[in-house]
């Protein structure tokens, strides 16, 4: 393949690329380039906003190059702000180290071990003393540092900034020195750190890597940024069931956006379709859930998890193997939720119930403030995924 053909594919779908014409003449070297991705585990799950990049890497990998897979086990514990309006907590070394296993985990499930190389960024940053650390921030100043969104903002409205977080993107950008990377990708919120990678590779005499970033998505609300902080996420590791509802009950304006980063299917031939009524959008919906499904998990679980969907939802059936609870008579509804376990907090519950979220045997519950009185049998649904079989003593 040629280098002006590889660098087609690599285009496709991506938000920002400094620099197209950089990147060419890099592939046109000739050998395997090393394309950076740095992960913090601030939480231990992986989301689809996460394999939208985690599928561009699996892109080049199958181009011939390298993925360096950085974990970072060390600036987890200073916390990014990147995107965000206040500082994010700063985990412990332990907390890191469990989440950085499970990270490791979800994201072989889409990169080709074999050509990753893993890092963890605690091997060149922990041993840096305070002298190296003062000489790494005299190479950057605060007037750029305060280019960044989230920083200017935050300054702007009187909001705290500690030094430490000036020190993240410095520290993420002694990542791509310690690496020797060519790439580095991230989400387009990530933009301003890929930056002063470049600038401090350039300090350190390396060649500058070269930018590329991926569009966020949206979560399943439909408004905000995927995130396990929004509980609107579906996560790497979720069951195919729960996979496949979830991307069901995206709003329909998101699915074409899903499907173009998420999978292969031909986007554009299934607007037309639409849009002549050849196709309807629940049957493009279906076609999306399976392919992220069946990409992963495999196509047999992918087809159990459509079945069992058709079933429940298409056909208004009630999934086998329902969990059962005992009935807890004269005690208001979000408090029982919140104790089967349905929910994590009364006012979730309450929300849900003003949502029309909440049905007992398939009538809707209005009242949030609905007291319980269970005979016996009845079938408890909360949201569109979770189903209870209430049992007497």
């Amino acid at each position: 393949m040629s280098p002006e053909e590889q660098l087609e594919i690599l285009k496709k779908n991506v938000e920002e690329l400094i620099t197209a014409e950089e990147l060419l003449e890099m592939i046109k070297i000739g050998r395997p380039l090393r394309v950076k991705l740095g992960v913090d585990p601030s939480r231990p799950d992986l989301h689809l906003g996460h394999a939208v990049v985690l599928r561009k890497l699996r892109q080049f990998q199958d181009l011939g190059h390298t993925v360096v897979l950085i974990i970072g086990d060390f600036t987890a514990r200073i916390g990014d702000p990147s995107g965000r309006s206040k500082t994010r907590p700063m985990l412990s070394a332990k907390e890191a180290k469990e989440n950085a296993m499970s990270y490791q985990k979800q994201a072989f499930k889409i990169l080709d071990r074999s050509k990753t190389e893993l890092r963890f960024n605690s091997e060149w940053l922990e041993p840096l003393n305070f002298e190296n650390v003062i000489r790494l921030a005299a190479k950057y100043t605060i007037a750029r540092m305060l280019e960044r969104d989230d920083f200017e903002k935050r300054y702007h409205s009187g909001k705290p900034i500690s030094i430490a977080e000036f020190l993240y993107p410095i520290a993420q950008a002694y990542d791509s020195v310690a690496v020797h990377a060519d790439v580095e990708m991230g989400g387009t919120d990530q933009k301003f750190n890929l930056l002063v990678g470049r600038k401090y590779q350039e300090e350190f005499e390396q060649k500058p890597q070269i930018v590329m970033t991926m569009p966020l998505i949206e979560g399943t609300d439909g408004t905000l940024k995927m995130s396990k902080s929004y509980n609107n996420y579906v996560a790497v590791d979720d069951t195919p069931e729960n996979m496949y509802g979830k991307i069901m009950s995206i709003p329909d304006k998101l699915m074409f956006k899903y499907a173009r980063l998420l999978t292969n299917l031909n986007v554009e031939e299934a607007q037309v379709k639409i849009n002549s009524n050849e196709l309807h959008p629940m049957e493009f919906k279906k076609q999306l859930a399976f392919e992220v499904t069946k990409w992963l998990h495999n196509e047999e679980k992918a087809v159990r998890a459509q079945e069992r969907f058709i079933k429940t939802f298409s056909n208004h059936g009630v999934p086998d193997n329902v969990k059962e609870i005992l009935a807890v008579n004269g005690m208001r509804l979000p408090r029982f939720l919140k104790q089967i376990g349905a929910v994590s907090s009364s006012s979730e519950a309450r929300r849900l119930i003003n949502q029309g979220g909440v049905k007992i045997d398939n009538a809707t519950i209005e009242d949030p403030f609905f007291v319980t009185n269970f005979k016996g049998g009845e079938i408890l649904r909360v949201g569109k995924l979770k189903f209870y079989k209430v049992k007497n003593r």
